[in-house]
């Protein structure tokens, strides 16, 4: 779900990338992708990002980076092991690669952190939702994935609780 200023970026596929991978537990279905190594697999060779790897560390990693977004509930978890990269000398410039998918994602989230936008990744702080979304407002106060369906829900729901007082 994506809403708010139609301004793009150089980095937007890498943000949907990594908003893709932190959104492979979807909260309203109750399904997990990372349930299953094949569904893991078939999910990194859509994609072309490197080799698929441990799907438990596909786990702790989006779990990682959820709890580092601010999901509701989540415990801060540090992501202690290293996590091999490259340096690859480009016509553009160097650029850090990895060959194992977890790799890219933790370098897709690492750029997002060093270019200072990483803040902008937040979690839908719905029961029902919890998706993680880019915060593309200027004031960088967006709160719901969605105004249309969480945000009006919530609002909905105030509402009534006033109205009933």
């Amino acid at each position: 779900m994506t809403e708010g200023p139609s301004a793009t970026s150089p980095h937007d596929a890498e943000i949907e990338l990594l908003l893709a991978f932190m959104n492979t537990a979807d909260a309203e279905l109750g399904t997990d992708l990372l349930d299953s190594g094949s569904a893991w697999e078939h999910w990194v060779a859509e994609r072309g990002i490197g080799e698929p790897g441990d799907v438990r560390a596909a786990r702790q990693v989006r779990d990682a980076l959820r709890a580092s977004a601010g999901a509701p509930g989540a415990e801060r978890v540090e992501w202690p092991r290293p996590w091999p990269v490259a340096v690859a000398l480009l016509e553009g410039g160097p650029e850090l690669t990895s060959e194992e998918a977890v790799g890219t994602l933790l370098l897709t989230a690492t750029r997002l952190a060093v270019l200072g936008t990483w803040n902008r990744v937040k979690i839908c702080p719905a029961d029902t939702c919890l998706w993680a979304f880019y915060d593309r407002s200027r004031n960088r106060s967006r709160a719901w994935c969605s105004m249309r369906v969480c945000g009006n829900r919530a609002k909905s729901r105030n509402w009534r609780h006033r109205a009933r007082r």
